[in-house]
């Protein structure tokens, strides 16, 4: 974090609003806390530590509540679990050069804007049956638990809308199995990371202060009444100007 370009505290403020935004839809926020870390500074290689950390810290608060609110459905998420915890392991085990995680992070990144501009609505429904379900579930969760690892996505931009898409669940459903998926595969990521990428955590504390107080007060919202698709577009400004300094770094 030494390579900070502005305050960590900061920082901290911007993640709070992050960290509301995207518990409240059963996410991590670990696409715009990538995306910032990148433009204002981090280490490539802290990067994706840092970023699985807070995702574990927002989703184990908006876990808790889904739970509580009884609408994660273990039936739903496990196919997609059953691939995607060792494969986050893989790519936290992966010891990128600095040019091939920026560009994989730039890649991750536009399909994440696209998602969130092109595919606010969800209202496409593909009903592949239930072998094609399990299919792709299995092949989805080794794609998204790699990103996970290797560059602290987690994952859940993709699967809430894909379940949707896929008539599995409700909207609640969705954010709730998208909480837990983001959740274990954070743990699987960092399990592999740590020995090699350590963090000091009094270095993150603001960071990881900020993130769980606006996980617990978002998810508390999303669980119970609140959705926040404006939210999603508003914080695809942060994903656009990380494409564009990443675009300018790989360029220079």
């Amino acid at each position: 974090m030494d390579e900070l370009i502005i305050s960590p505290y900061f920082l901290a403020g911007i993640f709070f609003v992050v960290a509301f935004a995207y518990a409240s839809v059963g996410l991590g926020g670990g696409s715009s806390y990538a995306a910032l870390m990148a433009i204002f500074g981090v280490s490539h290689l802290a990067i994706p530590t840092i970023a699985l950390t807070l995702n574990l810290v927002v989703t184990s608060a908006a876990s808790i509540n889904y739970i509580r609110h009884r609408h994660l459905r273990l039936g739903l998420i496990l196919p997609f679990m059953v691939t995607s915890i060792p494969f986050s392991y893989l790519g936290g085990s992966l010891v990128l050069p600095e040019e091939i995680f920026y560009w994989l992070l730039l890649i991750t990144l536009c399909v994440v804007l696209v998602r969130i501009y092109a595919f606010d609505t969800v209202a496409l429904r593909v009903t592949p049956g239930r072998s094609g379900q399990i299919a792709i579930a299995l092949f989805t969760g080794s794609l998204l638990g790699f990103i996970a690892g290797s560059v602290g996505i987690g994952g859940g931009v993709y699967l809430v809308p894909l379940i949707i898409i896929l008539g599995l669940g409700t909207e609640k459903e969705a954010a709730a199995c998208g909480a837990a998926f983001v959740l274990l595969n954070s743990v699987s990521g960092l399990i592999a990371r740590l020995p090699r990428h350590g963090i000091d955590i009094l270095e993150i504390m603001p960071l990881l202060v900020a993130v769980l107080v606006g996980g617990l007060a978002g998810s508390q919202a999303g669980s119970a009444r609140f959705s926040s698709r404006m939210m999603d577009k508003i914080l695809g400004v942060i994903i656009l100007l990380a494409i564009l300094f990443l675009v300018r770094r790989l360029w220079h």
